[in-house]
Formats: C-alpha cells, sequence, structure tokens
C-alpha cells in the first residue's frame, strides 16, 4: 500500500481544547499538500477554515464532541450550523448512557435526525468502543445502519482507548453494506494505518500520520 493511499483515507485531525487559528491553518495545508481525505477541526473553526481552504481540501468537524451528552436537539442545530458555516464532514458521538440503558429508538432516532440536518454531508458515528461490551458494538452496527449514516468510527480519541484491530474487524463484519469505517484514537505508526485498512477501515483519523511522512522525508 502506497503513502498516497494511505492519505486518501486519513482525516488529518486536530481537536486539541488549546487548538490556535494558526495551527489549524497548519493543519489545512498539510492536508491540501498532502491530500488527506478531509482535514477534522473544532466547530468554531469550519467557517473560516472553509473560506481558507477553499474547496481544496474538505473540511471535517465533530458535534456532541467528546462526551456525546448533548441533546438530539442540540447535536442537529450543531449539524445545522457546521453545514451552513462550510462542513462537508460532520462525526457525530452517540450517548454512550442511552445504549448501557438499551435506549435504542432513541440512538437511532437522534442518529436519523441529524444525517438530515446533514443534508448531503457525510456522516459519522462516533461510538467509543473502548467503552462498550462486543454485543453492544454489534447493536450499534445495527443502528447505525437503520439510521442511514455513512461511516461507523470507533473513538473520538478522548476516552480510555482508541481503535484495535479487533473492533475494526468487527465493525466492518456487521455493519451494513452501504456504511464504512472509520477508525480513529491511537493510530501512531503507518504499519498500523496499513492494518486497519487492510483490515477494512475506509478512513481513519489521525493527528500523526502526515507528521511521520514529513518525518522521513
Amino acid at each position: 500500500m502506497t503513502n498516497e493511499e494511505i492519505l486518501s483515507k486519513t482525516d488529518h485531525t486536530l481537536l486539541s481544547v488549546d487548538a490556535t487559528w494558526e495551527q489549524i491553518k497548519k493543519i489545512i495545508d498539510e492536508g491540501i499538500a498532502y491530500q488527506t481525505a478531509s482535514v477534522c477541526i473544532p466547530a468554531c473553526y469550519v467557517k473560516r477554515s472553509a473560506e481558507y481552504a477553499a474547496g481544496r481540501v474538505p473540511i471535517c468537524t465533530v458535534i456532541g464532541f467528546p462526551s456525546g451528552y448533548s441533546t438530539k436537539e442540540a447535536k442537529c442545530y450543531e449539524a445545522l450550523n457546521a453545514v451552513k458555516n462550510g462542513a462537508d464532514e460532520i462525526d457525530m458521538v452517540i450517548h454512550v448512557g442511552a445504549l448501557k440503558d438499551r435506549r435504542l429508538q432513541d440512538i437511532e432516532e437522534e442518529i436519523r435526525e441529524v444525517k438530515e440536518a446533514c443534508g448531503d454531508r457525510v456522516l459519522k458515528v462516533i461510538i467509543e468502543t473502548c467503552l462498550l461490551t462486543e454485543e453492544e458494538k454489534i447493536i450499534m452496527c445495527d443502528i447505525v445502519t437503520r439510521a442511514g449514516a455513512d461511516f461507523i468510527k470507533t473513538s473520538t480519541g478522548f476516552s480510555k482507548g482508541g481503535a484495535t484491530v479487533e473492533d475494526v474487524a468487527l465493525l466492518r463484519k456487521h455493519v451494513g453494506k452501504n456504511v464504512k469505517v472509520k477508525a480513529a484514537g491511537g493510530i501512531s505508526s503507518l504499519e498500523d494505518a496499513e492494518k486497519f485498512i487492510s483490515l477494512g477501515a475506509d478512513r481513519l483519523g489521525s493527528s500523526r500520520i502526515v507528521k511521520l511522512l514529513k518525518e522521513r522525508k
């Protein structure tokens, strides 16, 4: 697998709470130069980033992030606002507590309504696999498929753990054929990236892959 193939599947990410505009600009410049799948940035920078990028790289942002505690209405508004500001892709976090409580219909309705708010933009659903049982991961594969989201995503990168090869393989096995898999959190090498892709990850979320390639050069 070539570096270009890995980069084409990578959301080049900066979501730290102290991220500045100069750092965001750098991420965008790198995303353009390395032709990443997108740059994933905080919602507060979407409008400025979309104007700066000017279509040269897709803009991805996060909603309900990182806890997923926001109400359905708040997440829908966040999605609408992000799209209005120029976001091409939205990564939303589910309410994990609702899954633990088996409020499955509530989760499905939330994902469906956020997808409606996104319109034709890509929606990725973060399920935070490190907090879930295998049964809960499989349940979420079914819910994400029925709700019409475009991706199921392993992790925020802000919880107890990130993507694992076991989780990526599990999600790929159980998610619907029209739903893709995004691995995120803890992807620290090109070897990791290639392994996740080989197991069925269509997208990677990483702040390190571009840095690794720059260091090699």
